[in-house]
């Protein structure tokens, strides 16, 4: 029966597509004919004999033999052969092809509706003897007819779903969707209905819509997380003989927290050193849980037990663990072991399956307390101390106490360590643990002492504990006030009586308790002084100020003013300082212009830029006095040196003719060796004068060549010319140095310059005059006195 009916289904259209044609060409003739009959006496025209508008053929035509589609005919054709017939548009002569003298037209290549759908082809008669058509251009259409030559497909397959584990009945998961790329309006060759071959029970298909849906309750993601179906969509409404295609559909189960959290153990052991430091790691626990993600997520608390306020727990990073830290500092010997009650519970909780819980867990946590030697420990943490400045030395200033913390209670010896007393002010007693002073302490030379005490076990001595000593050195008034500095003021002369000159502080290194206060007075020897007065303004400084007027550097230059401090402090310590005064004049202004022995201040009206010029001027100068000085020491190098010559021995001139051997017989050599025998010995030459005779400082100045001058004693030609040689080469800046030779070789007391050396010059009884000590100033006023040139009628000091 079935193949009786899809043997109707292709013949169908067949049958229609004939009927269809075979009325449309009738019709088109019977109006042409009508035309004709209306239209005869003036033209003839010529008749249309076929008409069509479409043609259908099957597509996927698997046959030998081209396709045969349909017949063209005109009435005018008589078959004779006179009439061709002519096919173009789409597919024409690749696709479709036409015999021209029948008008059969065929199919060449196999048609595919899901590629094209139909054709738009255009047909005429031409007379092949004229070379011209017959009648005008005719269209139609070849459509192609649809079967069922495609299965369904799942464009998007394979998929991948995800659904909530213990998910009811009828839960949607995914919603499939298969396209058929046959005609939805022929037949049922696209109508597809779906079904599913793999994944019964928990899973099933609606055939129409393709929704896949939960079949199964309570599957649960502990059991089996995965599951993997298989769909199928067929076409021809899912009748036999359809085509069918299937995908593949992943599901998996996604985690709910329905499950509690449970600890592996009832009680678990741990222990810990007492010497841990607060915060150190105890242990960690895990309540498990079987769900996953943050519905395995715990915290984790002490709800219970002896050590809740010495452990804290908390948890990890990940959420899962709890991990057990030391809240306060352990000590064995106070409490050897805790138990803590944790517990553990899920931070998420899904009020569906509250009925399955509850979501929490309790364990017990033993913690053993494991003992150490531990180091002595101080009875205090730190010590602060304060020592007077005064306290003599071995003064026992604190006792420090260490103890043992094990239960051995080793003997403890005491020490400080070195690197924190340097300067070693400190020591302590090595079994009691005494400190006293060894050095004489100073406030103002160290203030605070930091030191370390040491604390080490007689049996262990690497056990050693420390403890910091903070020693304070109190204040004891025992330095003196001072100026703050060396003090050299000026008055005017033309200063009136009254008028302040200078304003004086002090400075004291002491730090008393209520603050520093000074008092100010001039020393006693100087209190009535008619000069100078002195004014405590009671806020540590004061004037000094002018007793008259009519002040002079003629009179006296520069006053010394004694002045007198003293502290507030007991024991009251006491100074006496000086202050100089100098007599300057000054401007209208009270400028200082000059004072008589040092100008201290710069006149106003000399500006920076006149000062900077002056400066400059004197540096010019500098570079100039210096660069002459080297061009003259540069002129009077030899420009031959040989030490290896005695140039005493021969002086030759080389202006005339030499003599040989008289030329050594000149003159004696000898007088230039020792000048004090120049005029006794000597053998001189008739017919020639020596012309240079050894110089020394008995050569009288006034032979020398000038005019007026009168030459006494010695050998007047000799010493004249060779003076004259001298000064006329003294005067010529270019001529080198070559005409006088001078030896330096006699020193001490037979020479003729006598001893050179200062070694005996303090044996020597000359008198020395010392009185310019008293123009230096009163900085050499002690050197003045002990020379004793001081003045005996000197003025008033102040």
């Amino acid at each position: 029966r079935n193949r009786w009916l899809y043997t109707i289904d292709l013949l169908l259209p067949l049958a229609l597509a004939l009927l269809t044609l075979l009325s449309e060409a009738q019709v088109r003739m019977d109006k042409a004919r009508s035309e004709e009959e209306s239209e005869a006496g003036l033209f003839r025209r010529v008749k249309r004999g076929w008409v069509w508008n479409q043609f259908f053929v099957l597509e996927e035509y698997t046959g030998l033999e081209p396709l045969y589609i349909g017949k063209l005919h005109s009435d005018m054709d008589l078959g004779d052969g006179s009439i061709k017939y002519i096919l173009s548009g789409d597919g024409a002569g690749t696709t479709f092809t036409i015999d021209d003298s029948t008008g059969d037209i065929h199919a060449i290549k196999r048609l595919d509706r899901e590629v094209k759908a139909q054709y738009l082809l255009r047909a005429q008669a031409w007379n092949r003897q004229t070379d011209r058509p017959l009648e005008p251009e005719s269209e139609f259409i070849v459509k192609i007819q649809d079967i069922n030559d495609n299965e369904p497909k799942f464009l998007d397959g394979p998929y991948q779903a995800t659904i909530p584990e213990m998910s009811t009945i009828g839960t949607e998961v995914i919603r499939l969707t298969a396209t058929d790329a046959d005609d939805p309006t022929y037949g049922n060759s696209a109508r597809v209905v779906y079904s599913i071959l793999q994944g019964q029970p928990y899973f099933s298909v609606e055939p129409k819509t393709g929704v896949v849906r939960v079949s199964l309750a309570g599957m649960d993601r502990e059991v089996r997380e995965n599951y993997s179906i298989i769909i199928q969509a067929k076409d021809m409404g899912g009748q036999l003989g359809g085509l069918a295609g299937t995908t593949v559909v992943n599901i998996t189960l996604s985690d709910v927290n329905d499950n509690p959290p449970m600890f592996d153990q009832k009680l678990y052991q741990m222990s810990v050193l007492e010497s841990a430091l607060v915060g150190s790691v105890v242990g960690r626990i895990r309540a498990k849980d079987r769900d996953i993600g943050i519905n395995a997520e715990m915290r984790y608390s002490i709800i219970d037990g002896d050590g809740r306020d010495t452990f804290d727990i908390s948890t990890d990073h990940t959420n899962l663990f709890g991990i057990i830290t030391i809240k306060k500092p352990l000590n064995f010997e106070s409490k050897a072991s805790y138990t803590l009650k944790i517990e553990g519970a899920n931070t998420h909780l899904d009020h569906r399956f509250l009925d399955k819980g509850p979501f929490s867990h309790v364990t017990i946590v033993h913690v053993s307390v494991e003992d150490i030697d531990e180091p002595p420990e101080f009875s205090s943490a730190a010590y602060y101390i304060e020592v007077s400045e005064e306290a003599e030395i071995g003064t026992v200033f604190k006792t420090v106490s260490a103890r043992d913390p094990d239960a051995s209670n080793n003997s403890i010896r005491y020490s400080i360590e070195m690197t924190t007393d340097l300067g070693k002010y400190f020591y302590i007693d090595i079994t009691s643990g005494a400190l006293m002073t060894v050095l004489a302490l100073d406030r103002e030379e160290l203030s605070w002492h930091n030191i370390t005490v040491l604390a080490m076990e007689m049996n262990n001595p690497s056990m050693i504990g420390n403890v910091s000593v903070a020693v304070k050195i109190l204040d004891v008034n025992d330095n003196p006030p001072l100026l703050t500095q060396y003090f050299e003021a000026f008055v005017c002369e033309s200063a009136k009586a009254g008028q302040l000159i200078q304003t004086v502080t002090a400075i004291d290194p002491d730090d008393p308790l209520g603050g520093q206060h000074f008092y100010y007075s001039l020393a006693p020897e100087a209190a009535n002084n008619p000069n100078f007065t002195l004014r405590d303004n009671q806020d540590n400084t004061a004037w000094i100020l002018t007793r008259r007027g009519g002040w002079s550097q003629q009179d006296q230059s520069v006053y010394y003013l004694p002045i007198f401090i003293s502290d507030g402090e007991l024991p009251v310590q006491t100074s006496t300082s000086t202050l100089t005064i100098r007599v300057c004049s000054c401007d209208v202004e009270g400028n200082v212009m000059s004072c008589n022995a040092e100008a201290y201040h710069l006149p106003a009206s000399l500006s920076r830029g006149a000062l900077i010029a002056i400066l400059a001027c004197i540096f010019v100068m500098l570079v100039m006095i210096l660069l002459m000085l080297s061009l003259r020491s540069h002129r009077k190098k030899p420009y031959l040196h040989d030490e290896e010559d005695n140039v005493h021995e021969n002086i030759v001139r080389y202006d005339d003719e030499g003599g040989g051997e008289e030329d050594t017989e000149a003159f004696d050599i000898a007088a230039m060796w020792n000048p004090h025998e120049a005029h006794l010995v000597g053998k001189q030459r008739q017919d020639m004068l020596p012309e240079i005779e050894s110089l020394s400082r008995y050569v009288p100045l006034a032979c020398v060549g000038w005019p007026g001058s009168v030459c006494v004693g010695g050998d007047s030609n000799v010493q004249g010319y060779v003076l004259s040689k001298l000064l006329e080469a003294d005067l010529d800046p270019c001529a080198p140095p070559y005409d006088s030779l001078q030896t330096y070789a006699y020193e001490g007391e037979g020479s003729v310059a006598e001893s050179l050396s200062s070694l005996q010059s303090g044996c020597s009884n000359t008198d020395h005059e010392y009185d310019y000590l008293n123009d230096w100033g009163p900085r050499f006023k002690k050197l003045a006195e002990m020379y004793g040139v001081l003045e005996t009628n000197n003025p008033p000091m102040w």
